[in-house]
């Protein structure tokens, strides 16, 4: 069976939840505490030196990162994944938009509050993340305008990745009330066979 090694409340450990989840695949879950830097422990680092959550445990005993790179591999070979050559690229722009253009920006800032309870020591850089994040939740929504997933018609691990932060962004200071193509999306997303909410 699968192992995923994460944290409840992380939006890179839920994506790949939800990837499960949409799949019906069966899992176990492993509870793995940044706060306390289990995942610095030297168990958890020869599963992933980089020390990052989640890793997902494979069944022949190796283990994968990154949680876009793991919603790859479980969603290749499903309706997830388009067949499409140029369509297959449009999902993988979207998945490095969603790690370097949203997540510094959402992820971070959700972090200094939810996590951290806002100390005053990164309010200044809590601050600085709100442009960053707008911007990127206004890129979202002008695409969403124009088409109910991501990239067209259907859902696509693209949009799996991008989900789990932002229906959750309102944890980092974003108020998606701005964003109503947003706010259908995420309604979208929710109503998928199988969909699983965050578990925290």
């Amino acid at each position: 069976m699968l192992t995923l090694y994460g944290d409840l409340r992380s939006g890179n450990c839920y994506k790949v939840q939800l990837m499960l989840a949409l799949l019906a695949r069966d899992y176990h879950f492993q509870s793995v505490d940044i706060l306390n830097r289990e995942n610095r422990e030297h168990e958890f680092l020869a599963k992933n030196p980089n020390g990052k959550i989640p890793v997902l445990g494979l069944d022949d005993g190796s283990y994968l990162a990154e949680s876009n790179a793991i919603l790859y591999y479980l969603g290749r070979d499903s309706i997830y994944f388009p067949q499409e050559l140029r369509s297959q690229a449009k999902v993988m722009q979207w998945l490095f938009f969603e790690q370097y253009s949203h997540e510094p920006y959402i992820a971070v800032a959700r972090f200094i509050q939810l996590y951290l309870g806002l100390p005053d020591s990164r309010k200044e850089e809590y601050a600085h993340k709100q442009a960053g994040g707008h911007k990127a939740l206004s890129l979202m929504q002008s695409q969403l305008l124009d088409s109910p997933y991501l990239c067209g018609d259907y859902p696509s691990i693209a949009d799996i990745a991008l989900y789990a932060y932002t229906h959750r962004a309102h944890e980092g200071g974003f108020d998606l009330a701005r964003y109503p193509a947003i706010q259908a999306w995420c309604m979208r997303i929710e109503s998928l066979p199988g969909y699983q909410p965050m578990q925290c």
